[in-house]
């Protein structure tokens, strides 16, 4: 069951609910008894290394080296690229 509280504490008392939804509580904020609006951490999917693996082609014989000023050029629309 959540911890129900009405606006004008969740106003009164932001930062303490809001720590208190940080550290597992269940919290309902309500208006005149009628459950409004229930408070839950956003979660934050962070990429993994290789999450691109099999999706970006490097054509073959490419020498980043050699060719990344040329590539860097037409990216910002200078040249047209050579692929």
């Amino acid at each position: 069951m959540s911890k129900v509280v009405n606006i004008h504490e969740a106003k009164t008392h932001l930062s303490r609910i809001i720590e208190e939804v940080l550290a597992g509580e269940d919290i309902t904020i309500a208006k005149a008894g009628v459950p409004l609006i229930d408070l839950k951490i956003h979660e934050v999917k962070r990429p993994q290394f290789g999450f691109m693996k099999g999706q970006v082609v490097v054509p073959e014989g490419y020498n980043i080296d050699e060719d990344s000023e040329f590539d860097l050029a037409a990216f910002y629309g200078e040249e047209e690229p050579s692929i």
